[in-house]
């Protein structure tokens, strides 16, 4: 009688995905938190300048521009440092995601009042010319959606490689799924 006995270090499709979504989340992370982080400090050295830019979108009630223009930077630097390291994944990619709601509400709402303004992304803000900032706010508006959907999907998918989250928390299902993977196959033919 001859046993075989077969192994298989390929992961399980389980496993496998889990380790994408876990990648993806990584790059999620490090992309909103490196645009969040370099626009925090490129407004940060020039706070009149950050004040000026919300003011110039009309939409806050003049007793708040300034304190939204201080601090907005100093929230930015926060949350990008928090994706970055991965700590608070969930709670900072939501700041991030409601982040781009609010520059995307503020873009469409100065597009559709015919306001021609830089956007104030990373520094600088007021007016431009018209044709000017007729033909970036589209682009704005997509590049703030697509940094809206990373922002979400950390939400959903808040466990990533590489994350300090991870010395806080342990994963289980990921830890069963590589444990899962780890294990051989064995099987016995006659």
């Amino acid at each position: 009688m001859i046993e075989r006995v077969t192994t298989s270090s390929a992961p399980r499709p389980r496993a496998r995905r889990h380790a994408l979504r876990g990648w993806v989340g990584v790059a999620a992370r490090l992309v909103l938190g490196v645009v969040l982080l370099v626009a925090g400090l490129l407004k940060v050295g020039a706070l009149g300048e950050s004040v000026n830019a919300v003011m110039a979108y009309r939409i806050l009630p003049y007793e708040l521009v300034a304190p939204v223009g201080i601090t907005l930077p100093f929230i930015e630097i926060v949350v990008g440092l928090l994706l970055i390291a991965g700590l608070y994944t969930r709670l900072a990619g939501l700041a991030g995601a409601l982040l781009m709601v609010a520059f995307i509400i503020g873009i469409a709402s100065a597009w559709a009042r015919g306001l021609a303004l830089d956007c104030g992304c990373f520094g600088g803000g007021g007016e431009i010319p018209l044709e000017q900032a007729v033909a970036a706010y589209p682009w704005e508006i997509a590049r703030d959606v697509g940094l809206l959907l990373l922002g979400a999907w950390l939400v959903v998918f808040p466990r990533t490689p590489v994350a300090v989250d991870n010395l806080r928390l342990p994963d289980p299902d990921f830890d069963a799924d590589a444990d899962a993977a780890a294990e051989p196959a064995a099987s016995t033919h006659a």
